[in-house]
Formats: structure tokens, C-alpha cells, sequence
């Protein structure tokens, strides 16, 4: 029977093909769309933590995703901050989503505090020396094909900053321009997204968060710990996130079904004669069934296959392109990508098998 299963095969070529490409393309859009989706939250949660910071203090009704809840905290609240007995560093951050030449994050950020959290490494340059100056990070300085320098200019937010330090990537964005300048820009010059602390010991963070909403005016305010937040950055966690994942999911299981669906069905259609002649011989309908279930899993192998090889020469790409940002692909997903490529594939063909186990041997030989 493989040796009839693979003739029919080799003997429809470009069906066969189609059919496993079909189910490449399913399998790598799986793996692909959860390595980029997965890989986001992951690169985030290491942005986040390279912070240096042991809390974050937010504004109330605030939402923990960046850049996407503008300026409505007073800065100077960074003042009281500070003045609490277990805080080191309190330092006003403006994070502000752009997506003038792509979707990123511009941070606005009080140097000398902001610094102080986690020391920046610079590679070239060094801080601020004027309103319109911008640190970048080492990424963004030899991303797209160009390399950045200190001293050029790029645009931000329709206006032109001068590189004057290039940093390590790591430390939460890929621009940093003075607080005020951000704010200025935003109509909240003296406002802030939120506020990273820095506390005398990691044990007294619970004591801080205490002090802080016992503070006149900061009840209110959300305090939660860098793990906390980083405990959110999960797709749970993230509002949409499995839904758009799973229609993804559901777009690629379609599109493999049904090429399968055609391509099974086309051949039992094509070959009326061929299975005449086999129930003639004494062939069941569990042979037939047997028979076109064995060509789709064929094909679902070799597509499968083919599918993981295309996720992991994208992995590669993506490395390549951009180096910092995760895409993992896990057993985990190999495992569920290939079983549902190939259950779909099975369900697919399960109909055109049943058709072709039903047909009259007598109406199938006389087929022309």
C-alpha cells in the first residue's frame, strides 16, 4: 500500500506540492506569529528589568502597558518620593508611544535620577548637553541597513534631536530625550507617565509601598514592585493577546484544511476508475479510507517538515535583523503546530475517503 500511496503521489506532482506546501505555510504561520507575539513580551520584560528599579509608582486607573497612558502625574511628586526613609532613587519618567517611522516608545527621562536606577554604559558620547539632544541605544544606532553616530540627527515626534550618546541596549527604551523637552513636545512639561524607585534594600519595598500611599495625595496611586509587573507581561495578562492568537491559529488550520479538502477531493474524483478496480479486487472501505488517509499524512509530514524548517530560517532572519528582540520557538509549539496541521489535514481528507470507500464498483469501472 506506502508504494501505492507514493506513486499516486509522484504521479500528480504539482497537486501534490500544493498540498504540502499548504501545510508549511499553516504550521510556519503558527510558529512564526507566536515567536513574534511571545518574543515581544519577552523583550519587554527584559527592557523592563534592565531598568534597575525595585518599583514602579503609577497614577491611578493607570494601565501597566507603556507608552499608551500619556503625562498626567505631577513630576515633582518624584520630590516626595524621595524624601521617604527607605528611597534611594525616585526618578519621573515620560513614556510616550510614536509611530512617526515605526511603532516605538520614546522615553522622556530625568538623567542624573534616571541614571543613577542603573548606571547607562555608553559606548560613544554622553548625556544631555542640550534640550534637543537624544541618547540611543547601540540597536536603534546600527538598525535598518544605517549607521547612527553622535552627532546626526534624527527626527522624533516631527522635530530633530542630535545623537549625543550612544548606550547599551537594555535599560527600558531605544530613545531617551530630557524629560522636559518630551513634555514640552506633549503639552505636560512638568507632568510624568510614572515613576521608577529605588529602595535602601529589596526587602523593605512592602514598607515602601506602605509610606508611599500613606502619603497625603498618593493613596490613590498604583505602587507595585518591578516583578509584579513583570509577573503581567504574560499573553494572559495582555488584553487580546490569546484572542489574536488564536484567529491567527484558526486562519492557518482553514487554510490547510481546505487545500487538503480540494486536493483529496480532486484526486478521489480523478482516480473513480483506480478504486473501481481496487474494490473489484476485493478492496474494503477501510482499505480505501486507509488508502487516502495515508497519501494526507504523507503530505502532512512532509509539509510539517518543510513548515518547522521555514519557522527556524526566519528565526534566523529575525536574529539577524533584529538581534535583540526574542523569538523563541519552543517544543512545546512544535509539538502543538504539528498536531494541529495535521489533525486538520486528516479532517480535511476524511471526507473525500468516505466518498471514495462508498463508490459502486460497478459505476466506477464503467467511469470514463
Amino acid at each position: 500500500m506506502n508504494r501505492l500511496v507514493i506513486g499516486n503521489l509522484l504521479h500528480r506532482p504539482l497537486r501534490s506540492s500544493i498540498s504540502i506546501l499548504a501545510v508549511a505555510i499553516e504550521v510556519t504561520m503558527i510558529l512564526a506569529i507566536v515567536g513574534i507575539m511571545v518574543g515581544m513580551i519577552q523583550g519587554n520584560r527584559t527592557q523592563t528589568n534592565g531598568i534597575g528599579a525595585d518599583l514602579i509608582v503609577r497614577p491611578p486607573n493607570q494601565t501597566f502597558l507603556v507608552g499608551v497612558s500619556g503625562a498626567p502625574a505631577p513630576a515633582k511628586i518624584a520630590d516626595v518620593l524621595r524624601k521617604l526613609p527607605h528611597v534611594t532613587v525616585a526618578s519621573p519618567v515620560i513614556q510616550q508611544l510614536s509611530t512617526q517611522t515605526a511603532v516605538e516608545t520614546i522615553w522622556g527621562i530625568d538623567y542624573q535620577s534616571f541614571n543613577a536606577l542603573r548606571p547607562f554604559v555608553f559606548l560613544s558620547g554622553g548625556p544631555f548637553q542640550d534640550p534637543n539632544d537624544v541618547i540611543v541605544d547601540d540597536f536603534f544606532a546600527r538598525n535598518g541597513g544605517k549607521t547612527y553616530r553622535v552627532g546626526d540627527s534624527i527626527p522624533i515626534l516631527n522635530h530633530s534631536f542630535r545623537i549625543c550618546g550612544i548606550v547599551e541596549h537594555g535599560k527600558g527604551g531605544r530613545k531617551f530625550l530630557p524629560i522636559k523637552t518630551l513634555g514640552a513636545l506633549l503639552g505636560a512639561e512638568n507632568n510624568a507617565t510614572l515613576f521608577y524607585v529605588k529602595a535602601d534594600n529589596p526587602d523593605n519595598e512592602a514598607l515602601i509601598k506602605q509610606e508611599i500611599q500613606a502619603v497625603p495625595g498618593l493613596s490613590a496611586y498604583q505602587v507595585q514592585t518591578v516583578q509584579e509587573v513583570l509577573s503581567m507581561l504574560t499573553p494572559e495578562h495582555l488584553p487580546g493577546f490569546n484572542i489574536g492568537l488564536h484567529v491567527v491559529i484558526g486562519i492557518a488550520v482553514v487554510v490547510g484544511f481546505l487545500v487538503i479538502f480540494q486536493a483529496m477531493y480532486t484526486a478521489v474524483l480523478e482516480r473513480t476508475r483506480e478504486i473501481g478496480i481496487l474494490k473489484s479486487l476485493g478492496a474494503s472501505q477501510i482499505y480505501i479510507v486507509n488508502l487516502v488517509l495515508r497519501e494526507t499524512a504523507f503530505l502532512s509530514l512532509l509539509g510539517i517538515i518543510l513548515g518547522i524548517g521555514a519557522a527556524f530560517l526566519i528565526k534566523t532572519g529575525m536574529g539577524v535583523r533584529f538581534p535583540t528582540q526574542p523569538f523563541p520557538i519552543s517544543l512545546g509549539w512544535i509539538i502543538s503546530a504539528t498536531l494541529i496541521a495535521f489533525g486538520g489535514a486528516l479532517v480535511g481528507a476524511s471526507y473525500p475517503a468516505l466518498k471514495a470507500a462508498r463508490k459502486d464498483p460497478i459505476e466506477a469501472l464503467a467511469y470514463e
